[in-house]
């Protein structure tokens, strides 16, 4: 059986207790209890989260044997640094542990105590720079959903610690098990470690209702040939108002736009890891493997196939997997 202990501050964010549902439901597809979770704090007691939800913590003692502790972050680590005596459980419990888990910003948490010295890590993105700064002997990839490095692992925000937590089902169980985790949670798709934090849409942000149609039109239909006039028709401007509107609102050219949307749909199927380059290329609107290989180039200094490569976790297969049928009746 695998402990996992949680280890909560006051102010901790809720989606770090979250990732539970990951392991509850591991739980539930094999049929047995293969997680035991256990939250806690240095005190013990009541612990206040961020949204003013409480949660019951038992104490933390040096004597705990957790396989996995998993550490919450707080909304504004900056403002508040971890007090002495939690930095010293957290590095007295890491050389105890199978592994060590910063969830979000719990990464700054583990860089505090110590423990990330000639570490890769990631952490949610906005505060990626400031952990630079506070922690200089870690490589952070701030473009990163989470990062495992020897037995310690770091996510990036919220959401992420989801896709973590299923890695950790992943490696633990293998991952048709992981899979049929995903199922139950209705996971879109299990992103792997390597994925980027940001979506296009997000960066290019337009303002106008017109354009945002647009830009949705053009995700849904990428494997076909989008022209100016297309986008400029499911927008219902002329093209060449549409071209100039579009550029001040996003800062590039259709054609470039599009091409951004292409890479970062076939970045998301490469890393699911689930069709040849061949076939990802056509579902996405290249040409062929070639046009894709250069786009791939251009928009991320990587091939695709070293993309692929980064992103595969061990087990990983390249076809589809058949999920396990599971009862959810208590």
């Amino acid at each position: 059986m695998h402990r996992m202990a949680y280890f909560l501050t006051h102010g901790f964010q809720v989606m770090a207790i979250g990732t539970q549902t990951v392991f509850e439901m591991a739980n539930i597809v094999a049929r047995e209890k293969v997680y035991d979770i256990t939250n806690y704090s240095l005190a013990g007691g009541e612990v206040r989260s961020s949204i003013g939800v409480s949660v019951t913590t038992e104490k933390a003692t040096h004597d705990i044997d957790a396989d996995t502790w998993m550490v919450s972050g707080i909304v504004n680590p900056l403002a508040h640094p971890s007090p002495p005596g939690e930095l010293a459980f957290i590095s007295h419990a890491a050389k105890r542990a199978r592994r060590t888990v910063g969830l979000c910003t719990g990464t700054f948490v583990l860089a505090e105590a110590g423990l990330l010295e000639g570490r890769r890590v990631t952490t949610h993105w906005a505060y990626a720079d400031e952990l630079r700064k506070r922690c200089g002997g870690a490589q952070v990839e701030a473009d990163r959903i989470f990062i495992i490095d020897g037995p310690i692992w770091t996510s990036a925000g919220l959401t992420a610690a989801m896709d973590l937590a299923l890695g950790m089902v992943d490696k633990d169980l293998g991952p048709e098990l992981a899979s049929s985790v995903a199922h139950v949670l209705v996971m879109h798709h299990r992103r792997a470690g390597g994925q980027s934090q940001h979506s296009e849409l997000l960066k290019m942000a337009p303002k106008s209702d017109r354009i945002q149609t647009a830009l949705e039109y053009a995700r849904k239909n990428l494997a076909k040939a989008l022209s100016v006039d297309d986008l400029a028709e499911a927008a219902h401007l002329s093209p060449r108002q549409f071209s100039r509107v579009f550029q001040a609102e996003t800062g590039h050219s259709p054609a470039k736009a599009i091409e951004r949307l292409r890479i970062e749909q076939a970045r998301n199927l490469i890393e699911r890891g689930r069709h040849s380059l061949e076939v990802i290329a056509r579902e996405t609107g290249f040409r062929d493997r070639k046009h894709l290989r250069e786009a791939f180039v251009r928009g991320y200094g990587v091939t695709p196939l070293s993309l692929r490569r980064g992103a595969r976790m061990p087990g990983d297969r390249d076809t589809d997997e058949s999920p396990i049928e599971i009862e959810l009746a208590s």
